[in-house]
């Protein structure tokens, strides 16, 4: 079995007087894709957004390749290989899929844009993660489907080729049938190519889909990290809203640690 690409260690964070993470551990693998699961206000965009550098953590360590890593920003995340897809997904309506996927990393030569270079590349990706729906990489974003922008925004995360490492927020969020479909077999393409996947999701059915293993948050803790294919949806349920926790907030560390 692979050895984590990615390694949080009793991990804490905390705004003011809440707690909204408490020594959690998490990892993920290359080639494995791992659902984060949890009621709102578990902690998820908490763990990400730690992971990303916008919330450096208060405590707890974090290892990339087994090596122990400091991330105070996002550059620092991205220097790493690690890309995230926000639920919003941060693209441009007014430009097409090309400028998109290479916006602020242009190429130019002779300082003049190669366009036919950014075309090429931008097809080759979408094409690698078998995008086949979009008429042309000339639309502009506006014009797409949700499963559409979806699939530009995660091609733009994995075309540069430090990327190691994905994580997807809800990506299948306000999606129809056949375009959650679409989306789920890019997850599952990117596992396939080498990438560490995060799929972070409401979705239960979504996540026995596709992942291989699951961890759950609840009130900012770890409760648990379940075999997809040795639990039930039953059994994440439950450990969603009752997993057991090992610190109860007002209760004193002493307590919880005995």
């Amino acid at each position: 079995m692979a050895e984590p690409i990615l390694e949080c260690r009793g991990v804490s964070k905390h705004f003011g007087a809440v707690q909204a993470l408490y020594k959690v551990d998490f990892e993920v693998r290359p080639g494995e894709i791992m659902a984060l699961v949890g009621d709102n206000g578990a902690g998820k965009s908490t763990l990400i957004k730690g992971i990303a550098g916008i919330y450096p953590f208060d405590e707890g360590q974090v290892l990339f390749e087994g090596k122990p890593v400091k991330i105070h920003g996002p550059k620092d995340a991205s220097d790493l290989g690690i890309e995230i897809v926000y639920q919003d997904l941060a693209l441009a309506d007014n430009l097409d899929v090309v400028a998109n996927m290479f916006l602020g990393r242009e190429i130019t030569t002779n300082g003049v844009l190669d366009e036919t270079a950014m075309e090429q590349r931008s097809r080759d990706t979408l094409e690698s993660l078998k995008v086949m729906t979009l008429r042309s990489v000339r639309q502009t974003v506006a014009g797409l489907s949700g499963g559409q922008r979806q699939a530009v925004a995660v091609a733009k995360a994995v075309m540069w080729g430090d990327s190691r490492m994905v994580i997807l927020d809800e990506p299948t969020a306000a999606l129809g049938v056949a375009q959650t479909r679409q989306v789920l077999d890019m997850v599952e393409r990117l596992a396939e190519q080498g990438y560490a996947v995060v799929l972070i999701s409401h979705n239960l059915h979504d996540i026995f889909e596709v992942a291989d293993r699951i961890t759950v948050l609840r009130l900012g803790q770890q409760v648990g990290v379940l075999d997809r294919r040795e639990t039930t949806q039953q059994e994440v349920v439950h450990a969603i809203t009752a997993g057991e926790m090992k610190f109860v907030p007002g209760m004193d560390e002493a307590v919880a640690a005995s």
